[in-house]
This record gives C-alpha cells, sequence and structure tokens, in this order.
C-alpha cells in the first residue's frame, strides 16, 4: 500500500468532480475494491452477500455501489487489475497474510464470547481478502456492465501510471502513495469517500522539491516502500535533505552508513516495472443493466433490495450524461 509518509512530500490538492467530466480514470482495481470490499462487510449483514453454498461475494454490492459516482460526473473508469506478484512482495504479501489470521483469531474469540455487534463487524471487515470468487465476480460484473478491463503484468497501479505517461488516460485513481513513485501525472484519491477527491501532482511534486524522478524513488526507498523497509530515523525531511546534500541514493546510503538490500532492483521496479503497451480498450460504454442484475441477484443470490439503489443511479446516469458522451 506505500509508505504513508510520502504524503508530506506530495503536491496535493482538491478538485471538483464537475472538473473531471469527460475524463479517463485508471482505477487501481484492486486497491479500489478492497476499500469498498472492506466497507461492505463492515456495513452490511452477511447474510445479504453470503450464497447458499458459503461463497462470499460482497464485492458485488461494494461494485454497485461505487460505480455511480463515476457514471453519475460523467468519468469512464478503466479498471486494472494486478497480474503476478512481485518476488520482491512476497514479504509484505506474507505480512499481510499474518495480520489477517490474527484477526481472524480475534474475530473467532470475539464471536465465542459474544462481544458487542460492532466489534465483530470490525474484524470482519480486517479480514477479507481478494479470493478467487471475488475475482471471478468482479470481472463477471464489470463485463455486463461494458467497464473496460485491463489485466496487467504485473503491478496494477505500475500500469494504471504507465498508461496514464503514455497519455491512455486522463488520471490514475488509487489511495496508494506508491503511484507518485511510479511517475502517475496526476492521481485521483478518496474515490472511494464522500465528497470531491484529491489530486496528487507527480510534476509539482519534483519542482516544489527541486528534484528529479529518479531522486524521487530514492527518497521514497530511504524512507520505506513495499518492497523495503527505510532507513531507521531517516523520515520525509531528512530523507530529503540526504539526497539533495548527496545527490541520489548511494551517495545518501553511503551518509549515513546505512545498506538496503536488493536497493537497485526496487529502485528498476518504479523507474522502469513491468508493464504493456498492449492495453487498448473501448470508452464507447454500453451497460447491459438487465444482465448485470440478473448475474448479482440471481446467478450470486444478492438480495435485490441491497443492490436495487446502485443499480438505478447508474441507469439515472446513463439519462444524465447519454452513453455517447462516454465514448
Amino acid at each position: 500500500m506505500g509508505n504513508a509518509d510520502i504524503r508530506s512530500l506530495a503536491a496535493l490538492s482538491e478538485v471538483e468532480f464537475g472538473d473531471l467530466a469527460g475524463s479517463i480514470v485508471a482505477v487501481d482495481a484492486h486497491n479500489w475494491l478492497y476499500r469498498y470490499l472492506t466497507t461492505t462487510v463492515k456495513f452490511t449483514r452477511d447474510g445479504a452477500y453470503t450464497t447458499s453454498d458459503g461463497r462470499e461475494v460482497a464485492n458485488l454490492i461494494g461494485v454497485v455501489q461505487g460505480l455511480p459516482k463515476f457514471f453519475e460526473h460523467d468519468i469512464t473508469p478503466v479498471f486494472v487489475f494486478d497480474g503476478g506478484v512481485t518476488e520482491l512482495k512476497t514479504d509484505e504479501v506474507d505480512e499481510r497474510r499474518e495480520q489477517r489470521e490474527r484477526y481472524e483469531a480475534e474475530l473467532a474469540e470475539a464471536k465465542e464470547s459474544g462481544e458487542d455487534s460492532a466489534r465483530i463487524a470490525t474484524l470482519e471487515s480486517r479480514t477479507q481478502r481478494l479470493t478467487d470468487t471475488i475475482h471471478e465476480t468482479t470481472r463477471g460484473l464489470l463485463e455486463r456492465l461494458d467497464v473496460p478491463i485491463i489485466e496487467a503484468p504485473a503491478e496494477g497501479e505500475a500500469q494504471a501510471a504507465h498508461m496514464a505517461r503514455q497519455g491512455q488516460v486522463d488520471y490514475v485513481g488509487s489511495e496508494d502513495y506508491d503511484a507518485l513513485l511510479l511517475g502517475a501525472p496526476y492521481t485521483l484519491r478518496q474515490l472511494t469517500s464522500k465528497g470531491n477527491p484529491e489530486l496528487m501532482d507527480f510534476e509539482a511534486t519534483l519542482a516544489e522539491h527541486d528534484l528529479t524522478w529518479e531522486q524521487l524513488v530514492d527518497i521514497g526507498l530511504l524512507m520505506g516502500t513495499d518492497f523495503n523497509d527505510g532507513i531507521d530515523g531517516v523520515g520525509p525531511k531528512t530523507a530529503v535533505k540526504l539526497v539533495r546534500e548527496h545527490g541520489d541514493l548511494w551517495g545518501a546510503l553511503d551518509a549515513r552508513d546505512a545498506y538496503i538490500d536488493g536497493a537497485e532492483l526496487i529502485r528498476e521496479l518504479f523507474l522502469h516495472p513491468d508493464v504493456t503497451d498492449d492495453a487498448a480498450f473501448d470508452t464507447d460504454i454500453h451497460p447491459d443493466m438487465d444482465a448485470a442484475r440478473t448475474y448479482v441477484t440471481e446467478e450470486w443470490e444478492v438480495p435485490a433490495d441491497e443492490v436495487a439503489r446502485g443499480f438505478e443511479r447508474i441507469e439515472e446516469s446513463l439519462v444524465q450524461t447519454g452513453l455517447d458522451q462516454w465514448g
């Protein structure tokens, strides 16, 4: 998920949804989906998203609730899904798995001891993971709604940033500050929150601190990323000072008599990630609302009243903006 300390360096501003009309956003699908998944589980009874054979599809409720925000503001989302996880990220994946297992143990204990429902709901939201069923059904619903899908060769966020740098999309949609280290020109944050999005500007960030992209990545490595631990005692201000004074990561590490295992490879993962130029998509969107409803409520047994308003909002947005304006 990146190091949140990068926020203190980022050039951030609030942007009105109205100013985004007609734009295309490459959404980091896993990041976006996980946030809707956890909130859906926290605030929705589990019977509403559990099929008769025990499979959980809270993601379907989350997708139906989250998509209208794009359509109502005449924004075309392109969902970019992760491919393989880089070996360097294995430790982070293992750490998250261990954390989820701890939450699962706490959840079982809470249910057994009869703790209050709010505590149980919070723990249930923290134990969520993107299962094969969630992957399958999310894609199935997006396909019926004719929302573009891109399968990244590796990190979805890196692919989204690459598409933005190539001019295929106008923005990257992600809560992860690593989008900045990946060189995403403009990143929209808080797309899952109420209110207006927050815009993170890559070039303005570099200009504000008089840095090159390479130096910004070096600062990120000194602070810590998904792929490495930071150097003890080095926060944003110190990292910037070290890179400015010593030129790059290697000079900064020498000055601190420090070492980052695999630093050169990690640096390359941000500056030259595994991405594809073969990421074509069509923005002339024509949702099949009947097929989408049937898929969610009949094939996957989600009660119709749980998704009724979301589907209504999507249909209303089609009338309001007009399908021809989505292309």
